[in-house]
């Protein structure tokens, strides 16, 4: 159980005991007297209406054990602590400066009653006690009272901190008694259901855990570590912190909760950590009081070197900015109120005095504490400063008299004016309710003024407006702080920035980072990551069993791209896109075909245009050799034709080449179709010539006559148009088309010809296949005719490489991918055309050019067959 929750149980207690103590004193006749003793205020002054205020004047009480057989005695408690004092005296100044105005409360005056807690729960509660039920000031304490008689005060002001505070609206919140704390931020104080009577004038921490957290993903923090305090105050808002720094992708590496009662081992073991972690950041969510110590311990072992964020409660204290050993704070940033001056304070501060009121002890203390002199000197002590009362506050500098700092103490002026408005808004609507005045002091109840408060708006001198939503809680504005060092080594608070719930999201949190000074004094914002951020092209993932802030940076897939830093995922691109090489940006794709400007396009043009002009020369020489034997075998209007679809073939090959187009993709198919059935049909009418030559040697065959020259071309004809026919079927029902694979290949684009339909580009190779495997078998058949005539083992051969070649084609054009496809396809035709034309032409152009004297009809015949006869 935490010491926290321990002394809470003891306010409990204590307050279950002085209400019975009072249940017990209410006699029959509804009169009460006093059963225990009573608890007396630090400071005050009766007024018509009076305002209770609770403060830590003390920052530690002398607890002692008691042993239950006497009455205990008052809990004693030390270390003045001067900025507590401040906000007491604060407060009377506001009560004075009310009292003094014509326009607020006229005719009537404030009173107060302040307490010191001690930064006790328990002796809060105490207060909150003597508060709901102390007699007026000046009333006897002998005398009995009524039991029905009203609080002494209306409203309370207080406490600093926020389990004290919950502490006194345990006892004020049953009785409907306001409570303004000016520094209380638990964000639990805001339920409405358990506090209903509460309110403040700071923001409530949710906003400020919220506001903490976007600041430390606007540097780039992603990897702290946290401190708060084990209260309230810290627990509540560390919880709401690291829930807001999570959902803004900040991670906590560790967390550590501390009290100023905790003992030094605790304490080291929690600078251990903060030293030995890898965070650089450290989010302190810590009161003042139990920040002192901690930072003592970390003093001892020299600067640790961390980057300190610090919550509201520390960031503007003078007292740490002021200690040399505390320098390795410089750098700091945090949440704080905005700095407000209010005309007349530092007057009225350095104004205090012992002989206000000589039977005062605190007043004796304070000036005892601030010139370190002492008013009754005793016999034992033989040193220190007698106090004369001669001292003057005025050329003193301390937490107590600096008005430079008013951020807190501004929140008690502010919830004085609160409370006084609200009764002048009371006063004000019975006054017009009565429609009469009276002048002697009306008698309002707590609940008047709580219902009064939730509806009370004001503006301040200083410009503010102020009013409390449904939680109690006012509008959050804070100033940034950054700690910086000046040039006599002092450290002071500067303003570098606003947060302010009240404007859009996108000017929430406007910081001015040119201005800011970081941890050792450096100039550039210091870094705290559990991993480097990933760049573009890369994403995070997580590693095994760590925070999510801990990760590897992966490359993007092929494909894949991010183009912001740690990015979580990679994003595929549009299929017409491919990733850079960065992974960064989507890129078209490359698209790919067999152009003529690659050097395989080249090499082809090259062998197609070298097969045209060997084609066009064997032409051209067997156009001048026209009347010799051997040109005139075998039909010499077949070998032209063979010749010129020939020619046709090679150039046919060039549709294959280049950009594929609509028309393009057409063509090409539907030359190749038609020229090759042509070229092929010319050398099947040779073949038949062969044969049916060998037949007219028999003894009255006219089979010569039957196959003659019309025949021969008409038989090429009716070959030639069923292609023709097959072509055109396939361009009506369902022509090739350009057609951009990207299935293929992941990172480019094939621009190829889609057949369309398969079956007729199937159709037409068959055809061509059927024609071919013809004119094989039947120059197979007529291979052992004679050499010197027999034209048909040459036939054989070229057709034998024909079958080949686009036997072999099949599989390939399958398997090849891209433009290589292409490029089987042209091999094909150009091996297939080169076959056909070397073997057929090749030994009659070596005949007609290198061996005339063998171009002889004799020679042609030879001389076993001189009684065949041949018809030319």
């Amino acid at each position: 159980m935490s010491d926290t929750s321990a002394l809470l149980k003891a306010g409990m207690a204590l307050r279950t005991v002085m209400v019975l103590v009072m249940v017990v004193g209410c006699l029959g006749d509804q009169s009460c007297s006093l059963l225990g003793q009573t608890t007396l205020p630090v400071l005050s002054a009766d007024g018509d209406f009076n305002i209770g205020g609770v403060f830590s004047i003390h920052s530690q009480p002398l607890f002692k054990v008691h042993s239950f057989t006497s009455i205990p005695e008052k809990t004693a408690c030390i270390s003045f602590n001067l900025r507590e004092f401040q906000f007491a005296q604060t407060l009377i100044f506001a009560l004075e400066e009310i009292n003094n105005r014509s326009d607020l409360l006229p005719g009537l005056s404030l009173g107060y009653q302040v307490y010191d807690s001690c930064a006790s729960v328990p002796l809060a509660i105490q207060s909150a006690l003597a508060l709901m039920n102390s007699p007026g000031i000046h009333d006897s304490l002998s005398e009995p009272s009524s039991c029905s008689s009203h609080p002494a005060v209306l409203g309370i002001v207080g406490e600093s901190s926020s389990t004290p505070t919950i502490g006194i609206l345990s006892v004020a919140g049953p009785f409907s008694m306001p409570v303004i704390s000016h520094f209380a931020t638990c964000d639990c104080l805001s339920n409405r259901k358990k506090y209903p009577s509460f309110f403040r004038t700071i923001p409530s921490d949710l906003y400020q855990s919220k506001a903490l957290a976007k600041l430390v993903k606007h540097f780039g923090w992603t990897w702290v570590g946290v401190v708060n305090s084990n209260n309230d105050y810290g627990n509540n808002g560390m919880a709401t912190f690291i829930e807001s720094a999570h959902q803004e992708g900040v991670c906590v590496e560790y967390q550590e909760a501390i009290y100023r009662t905790d003992s030094k081992e605790k304490l080291l073991k929690t600078v251990r950590v903060m030293r030995r972690a890898t965070a650089r950041v450290v989010v302190l969510f810590v009161g003042l009081g139990d920040l002192i110590p901690l930072l003592n311990e970390l003093a001892h072992e020299g600067d640790p070197g961390l980057q300190w964020v610090g919550s509201e409660s520390w960031i503007t204290a003078r007292i740490l900015a002021e200690k040399q050993s505390y320098g390795f704070l410089r750098g700091a940033v945090g949440f704080a109120i905005g700095n407000v001056k209010l005309d007349g304070l530092e007057g009225f501060l350095d104004s205090v005095h012992p002989s206000q009121d000589p039977d005062n002890a605190l007043l004796r203390e304070f000036w005892e504490t601030v010139f370190q002199c002492s008013f009754k000197r005793s016999r034992e002590e033989n040193r220190g400063t007698l106090c004369t009362g001669a001292e003057s506050l005025a050329g003193l500098k301390n937490q107590y008299n600096d008005v430079s700092d008013l951020r807190i103490s501004s929140k008690v002026y502010t919830a004085v004016y609160a409370i006084a408005h609200s009764l002048h808004n009371i006063q004000t609507y019975l006054k017009n309710d009565s429609g009469r005045s009276n002048r002697s002091v009306p008698t309002y109840t707590p609940q008047q003024v709580l219902d009064y408060l939730r509806e009370v708006r004001f503006t301040m001198k200083t410009g503010e407006e102020i009013l409390f939503n449904g939680h109690g809680d006012t509008v959050a504005r804070y100033e940034l702080i950054n700690w910086q060092q000046e040039a006599d080594g002092t450290l002071n608070f500067h303003s570098v920035g606003l947060y302010d719930t009240s404007m859009p999201p996108e000017k929430t949190l406007i910081i001015n980072q040119k201005k800011m000074v970081w941890a050792g004094g450096q100039a550039e914002v210091p870094v705290s990551v559990c991993s480097q951020s990933c760049p573009p092209g890369t994403r995070k993932a997580v590693q095994k069993g760590k925070h999510v802030c801990c990760y590897d940076c992966i490359p993007c897939a092929e494909g894949e791209i991010s183009n912001i830093t740690d990015s979580n995922v990679c994003y595929h691109c549009d299929l017409e896109y491919w990733s850079n090489e960065k992974r960064n940006l989507c890129v078209l794709k490359p698209v790919e075909f067999l152009s003529f400007e690659e050097i395989m396009g080249r090499v082809l043009v090259c062998f197609s245009l070298f097969g045209t002009g060997v084609t066009t020369l064997i032409a051209v020489v067997f156009f001048i050799h026209r009347d010799t034997p051997i040109v005139r075998a075998n039909n010499s209007e077949l070998s032209f034709l063979l010749l010129f679809s020939l020619t046709l073939c090679f150039l046919c090959s060039l549709t294959f080449i280049g950009r594929p187009s609509e028309w393009s993709c057409m063509l090409r198919h539907t030359a190749f179709g038609i020229t090759f059935v042509l070229c092929i049909s010319c050398v099947l009418g040779k073949t038949l010539v062969v044969l049916m030559a060998f037949r007219a040697t028999l003894p009255g065959s006219n089979v010569m006559k039957m196959f003659g020259p019309p025949q021969q071309r008409f038989s090429v004809l009716a070959f030639t148009l069923i292609q023709v026919l097959i072509c055109v079927i396939w361009l009506t029902i369902s022509p090739p088309f350009p057609y951009k694979n990207m299935l293929h290949y992941k990172e480019k684009i094939i621009l190829e010809c889609n057949v369309g339909s398969p079956f007729g580009f199937w159709a037409v190779l068959g055809y061509i296949g059927l024609l071919a495997l013809l004119c094989f078998v039947l120059a197979f058949l007529a291979r052992k005719l004679p050499d010197n005539f027999n034209e048909a083992k040459f036939i054989t051969f070229s057709m034998l490489i024909f079958c080949a070649v686009w036997i072999t084609f099949i599989p390939a054009y399958v398997s090849s991918p891209g433009r290589f496809t292409v490029a089987v396809e042209i091999f094909a035709i150009l091996a297939s055309s080169f076959g056909l034309l070397f073997c057929i032409f090749a030994h009659k152009c070596f005949i007609i050019l290198l061996r005339p004297e063998r171009n002889t009809k004799k020679h042609v015949m030879g001389k076993t067959t001189n009684d065949i006869h041949v018809h030319y």
